[in-house]
């Protein structure tokens, strides 16, 4: 088999230039996390084809895995994510400062889905949900604790003292300006949606993996939080795009987490 030719990479971040099916299994690598836009297939635009068997691929690669796409696009092809042991754990929903729709006989587009898959045990797969701050004053609280048995007075409940951070689970609705004019790619996402999308699903210093690259931004977006990266992309004019994006390097968006 062929060696596939590096079209960039900066020792974190790599690029390659062809199509997934026959990049993949001439890397043999293994990825913590997928985090992929594939093409949905559902306009006659000529880079929207959907790719034959991409998901039961993907299966060899990793056990867990982000997949944006739409209702219609999960339905369409839903054998291709069942038949090699794909299980949906949870959806998010992007919720865009703008939106668009190709009929006006139905609500405006607003938002996209991420759905979250993954293979084998759950307890086997990270799934470390990002916290945020929502403006609670950290406090200390008591609370009751579950009834205690008494020989001598029977049931009773105890209070107890915990520690409020101020911080909240991320909710499934994430809000995000859109790209639009400042895009590269025709669905570019933005790393501020993509960020919390891998720090859920990878330890720091583990590897991402995206089929589709487009853009880069899922890259940029794992660099930008302490992963390493790979990236696919079949478009010559758009991955030469990308690799100019992550030539210039990473904004520095914070640690990752440590775990």
């Amino acid at each position: 088999m062929k060696s596939p030719v590096t079209y960039f990479t900066d020792g974190t971040v790599t690029l390659y230039l062809g199509d997934c099916r026959e990049i993949l299994p001439a890397l043999g690598l293994q990825a913590e996390l997928i985090v992929t836009d594939p093409p949905y297939g559902e306009t006659t635009l000529a880079w929207d084809r959907w790719v034959d068997c991409w998901p039961t691929l993907a299966a060899d690669y990793a056990a867990s895995m982000w997949c944006f796409g739409s209702m219609r696009m999960f339905l369409e092809h839903r054998d291709e994510f069942v038949f090699p042991g794909w299980k949906l754990s949870q959806d998010v929903v992007w919720r865009k400062h703008n939106g668009s729709s190709r009929a006006a006989d139905r609500f405006r587009r607003v938002h996209e889905h991420a759905l979250h898959w993954y293979r084998g045990r759950w307890t086997d797969v990270r799934h470390a949900t990002p916290r945020i701050t929502p403006g609670v004053d950290p406090r200390s609280r008591t609370r009751p604790s579950p009834s205690v048995p008494s020989p001598h007075l029977g049931a009773y409940q105890r209070r107890t003292e915990w520690v409020d951070d101020g911080t909240r689970q991320m909710p499934s609705v994430i809000e995000a300006r859109s790209m639009h004019k400042a895009a590269i790619a025709p669905t570019e996402k933005p790393v501020p949606l993509l960020r919390p999308l891998i720090e859920y699903g990878c330890s720091s210093g583990g590897l991402v993996l995206d089929m589709f690259a487009g853009s880069g931004s899922t890259l940029e977006a794992a660099c930008g939080c302490g992963r390493r990266a790979v990236g696919i992309e079949a478009d010559e004019a758009q991955i030469e795009k990308a690799a100019r994006r992550l030539s210039q390097g990473v904004l520095d968006l914070g640690p990752g987490d440590a775990t």
